[in-house]
C-alpha cells in the first residue's frame, strides 16, 4: 500500500521531465500571441511558399537555433563561448567581401561555393582558436572566448573597412531568404545540422564521452577519453555553427555589418541552452531542449514587438519571463514551494 501511495501519478512524472516547462512556456507564449492576434496561427500559400507569423518566427529563429546547438556542446563540456556573436560578424564580413560584385547582382568576386567555404573556414579557425586556448593552454573558457569576443568585432570591422557592406549578388540571398518546397531554406539547413549532431550523440559514443568530460574531466581522461580533443572539437563545432548563422543573417538582410551583426547573440544562445534544460555545470545536455529554448526566445521577442511593448522596457520583460521560467525549472525552488504549501496552517485564514 505504501508503494502505491508513493508512486507518482503519470501527470506528476510528466511534469518532472526536463522538457516539460520549456514546452509549457512555448505553448503559453503561442497562446498569448493568438489571444492578441487572431491571425497569428493562420498560414497561407502566397507567392509560391507558405506565409504566416509562425513561418516568420521559425525563419528568424534559425540563426539562434544554430548557435544554440553549438553552445550546447560547449557548455556540455563545462565550457562557455561568449565570442559567437563576433564570429557571426566575422563570417558575414568574409562572405560579403568575397562575394563583392556589382550592383547588377549577377557578378561575384569569387564563386559562391568558395565564398561560403571561405566564411565557414574562418569561423572554424575561430572555434579552433578558442578550443586550443581552453584545452591546450588552460585558460578559463570565459576569458579565452572573451578575447575573441573583443578582438572579433575589430577583425570584422577591418574586413568591412568600418562600413556596412551591401551585398547585391542575388544567388546569395537564397541561403537566408529563399524557399524550398514552400518552407524557408534556412529551416532545411538547421534540420540538417540538428540531424547530424543528434545522430552523432545518440547513435555513437560521442554523447557519453561529452557527458563524461562535462561531469568529471579528470576521470574521463583516466578512463581513456580524449578530453582535450573533444573540448577542442566542441569549440570548433560551435564556431562553424556561428559561421553558418552569419551566412543566414547576412543573406537575409543582404549586407554585412561588422559592428552590429550578431550583437548579444551569445547571451540569447546561453539563455536558450539553459531554458532547454542543459546544465551550465556540464554533463547534462539536451539538443531538443536547446531548439525549444531558441523558439521560446524568438516567440517572446515576437510577442513583445507585436504587443507594442515600448523598446526601452522590452529587455526587462524578456528578462522577467526568462527568470520565472528558470525558477519553475529549478527542482530546489519547486521543493521549497511544496514545503511551504505543506506546512500546517499554510492555507488558513487568520
Amino acid at each position: 500500500m505504501s508503494d502505491e501511495r508513493n508512486t507518482p501519478s503519470p501527470f506528476a512524472a510528466l511534469m518532472r521531465h526536463r522538457l516539460a516547462w520549456p514546452i509549457i512556456t512555448l505553448l503559453l507564449l503561442l497562446a498569448v500571441n493568438t489571444a492578441f492576434n487572431a491571425s497569428f496561427l493562420h498560414i497561407e500559400w502566397r507567392d509560391g511558399h507558405l506565409y504566416g507569423s509562425l513561418i516568420d518566427i521559425l525563419n528568424r529563429a534559425a540563426p539562434l537555433v544554430l548557435v544554440s546547438l553549438g553552445m550546447t556542446m560547449v557548455i556540455a563540456t563545462r565550457g562557455i563561448d561568449i565570442s559567437v556573436g563576433a564570429v557571426v560578424a566575422i563570417a558575414a564580413a568574409v562572405a560579403a567581401w568575397m562575394i563583392g560584385g556589382s550592383v547588377s547582382g549577377t557578378e561575384s568576386r569569387f564563386p559562391l561555393p568558395v565564398a561560403i567555404l571561405g566564411a565557414l573556414g574562418v569561423a572554424l579557425l575561430c572555434g579552433l582558436w578558442n578550443g586550443v586556448l581552453v584545452a591546450r593552454v588552460g585558460m578559463q573558457p570565459i576569458i579565452a572566448t572573451l578575447i575573441l569576443m573583443v578582438a572579433g568585432r575589430g577583425i570584422a570591422q577591418l574586413i568591412t573597412d568600418g562600413q556596412i557592406i551591401t551585398i547585391y549578388y542575388t544567388p546569395y540571398f537564397f541561403i537566408g531568404g529563399g524557399y524550398l518546397a514552400g518552407l524557408p531554406f534556412s529551416l532545411f539547413i538547421v534540420a540538417a545540422v540538428f540531424a547530424v549532431l543528434y545522430l552523432a550523440v545518440t547513435r555513437t559514443a560521442l554523447g557519453l564521452f561529452v557527458q563524461a568530460v562535462g561531469i568529471n574531466p579528470t576521470a574521463a581522461r583516466v578512463a581513456g577519453v580524449q578530453a582535450g580533443r573533444l573540448t577542442v572539437a566542441a569549440y570548433v563545432f560551435c564556431g562553424v555553427c556561428a559561421g553558418i548563422a552569419g551566412l543566414l543573417i547576412s543573406s537575409n538582410v543582404k549586407s554585412a555589418d561588422g559592428n552590429n551583426a550578431g550583437q548579444l547573440l551569445e547571451l540569447d544562445a546561453i539563455l536558450a541552452v539553459t531554458l532547454g534544460g542543459t546544465a551550465l555545470t556540464g554533463g547534462r545536455f539536451s539538443l531538443v531542449g536547446s531548439v525549444i529554448g531558441a523558439l521560446i526566445i524568438q516567440t517572446l521577442t515576437y510577442a513583445i514587438y507585436s504587443l507594442g511593448v515600448p523598446p526601452e522596457v522590452n529587455l526587462v520583460v524578456k528578462a522577467v519571463v526568462v527568470f520565472i521560467v528558470m525558477l519553475l525549472q529549478s527542482p530546489e525552488f519547486r521543493a521549497q514551494i511544496g514545503a511551504i504549501a505543506r506546512r500546517p496552517g499554510a492555507g488558513a485564514v487568520s
